[in-house]
């Protein structure tokens, strides 16, 4: 049986619990039971979580855990002494010891982050480095694994860092099971942006929105103005002057992102040639899928593809 520990703390985030669901549910696909999940706190008893709810825990002890996760709060988390005495043990101890969210917080001021490549919420990542400088932070993955130290986003990141443990530890096919029950993609790679094209550009209007996701389904294509305008329902010239009022882009600028959005995920997630990415992505060959990479990421595709199978080979 392994023993998967939720560290918990006063004001914990709880949908950083979320992730509980997704060792329960592969529990519920085996024969036997293969998971058993404890909340501890350096206190124990009651915790109240950054709903006002308490969830019940047992007091920090000898006992040891093959995973130990440290879920965020809504903000920077502080750890006192015992806690960072404690994550510090469980890293000698523990199979693999995880943070969601600004639970990495706790893990830097650990040390534990030191000389590792690392990740969390967006909204923090800056924070953080500024605050550990010696932490690799990469601000715009799903979630990173550094040896033993797994690290990933905020909010529903945590399904997926705990989906990819799932897939670790039995297997993809049963991870592929416990993601449909749980109606979620099957495992977003580590590598993977945090945020959408679509979201970012945030289109007002019905119209704009539409020729976006025209854009988004028409990659293949040329994918002119007209083409758009006439998605939209508006003449080219209207067109061009809404689009950028809404988006703050020009619709060339725009279509570029979202192909390099989706030649990235076809560059982390598949095996594909890049020749073949560049094709499906609507970019007219490899060299200018390389030089829209580089402005976007400031790295060629070569180098995306590689850390996505560095952060997860299987």
């Amino acid at each position: 049986m392994q023993q998967i520990a939720f560290l918990i703390y006063p004001d914990f985030q709880f949908m950083g619990l979320a992730a509980a669901t997704v060792f329960e549910f592969a529990n519920l696909e085996l024969p036997e039971p293969i998971y058993e999940i404890s909340y501890i706190s350096e206190t124990g008893g009651p915790i109240p979580t950054s709903l006002g709810m308490a969830v019940d825990t047992k007091a920090f002890s000898d006992a040891r855990f093959d995973t130990l996760i440290i879920g965020g709060g809504n903000g920077m988390v502080r750890a006192s002494r015992g806690v960072k005495d404690f994550v510090t043990l469980a890293l000698t101890q523990s199979r693999r010891v995880a943070s969601i969210c600004t639970g990495a917080y706790v893990l830097a001021e650990a040390g534990i982050l030191d000389g590792r490549r690392a990740t969390t919420h967006w909204a923090y990542a800056r924070d953080l480095q500024e605050r550990f400088p010696a932490v690799r932070m990469e601000e715009d993955r799903i979630f990173i694994i550094d040896g033993s130290v797994w690290t990933s986003a905020g909010m529903t990141a945590g399904i997926d860092l705990a989906l990819a443990m799932v897939e670790k530890d039995l297997g993809a096919d049963l991870a592929r099971s416990v993601a449909k029950k749980l109606v979620v993609h099957h495992r977003r790679a580590g590598g993977q942006s945090q945020f959408s094209v679509l979201l970012e550009m945030d289109a007002k209007t019905d119209r704009i929105q539409s020729a976006l996701v025209y854009a988004r389904n028409n990659l293949r294509t040329a994918l002119s103005v007209e083409q758009l305008a006439d998605a939209a329902h508006l003449s080219p010239r209207q067109f061009s002057r809404a689009f950028r009022a809404e988006t703050g882009q020009s619709p060339a600028k725009a279509v570029e992102n979202l192909r390099v959005e989706a030649a990235r995920l076809m560059m982390e997630q598949g095996r594909h040639p890049i020749d073949v990415v560049a094709e499906e992505t609507g970019f007219a060959d490899r060299e200018r899928m390389r030089r829209a990479f580089l402005r976007a990421f400031g790295q060629p595709p070569q180098t995306i593809r590689r850390n996505a199978q560095r952060d997860y080979p299987g």
